[in-house]
């Protein structure tokens, strides 16, 4: 879902978002239910009035089975902040299948060990 606030999306920075987001599958592949997994994208303005500086705003939150992870960023250009939050939610994801692996490995460890032990 692409939510707008006191910016128009142009069907450019729809299909931008559509195609910098559609990469983040791979990570996501290991739910068999993918209606469990949902996406909210927000971009905005900050402000009416101003038009240099840091005014273009994007958020994402991505929430799936287990957990919700969520990245914003503000710049002066709605593409960077878009980049940035792709950057962000993608570090976030492998972040969390590291970990989410590390512990499986860890587990089949002290199983392999105990294994030995008897």
């Amino acid at each position: 879902m692409i939510k707008s606030s006191v910016l128009e999306i142009t069907p450019s920075i729809r299909q931008y978002i559509e195609e910098k987001f559609n990469d983040l599958d791979k990570f996501l592949e290991q739910w068999k239910d993918k209606d469990a997994i949902e996406a909210r994208v927000e971009v905005a303005r900050t402000t009416k009035h101003h038009y240099k500086g840091d005014v273009f705003y994007a958020e994402i939150n991505l929430s799936f089975p287990g957990n919700n992870l969520r990245a914003e960023a503000t710049t002066g250009d709605i593409y960077n902040s878009i980049d940035e939050i792709h950057n962000d939610i993608k570090r976030q994801l492998r972040k969390y299948r590291t970990g989410r692996m590390e512990s499986i490995r860890k587990g089949a460890r002290k199983i392999k060990e105990w294994i030995k032990g008897i």
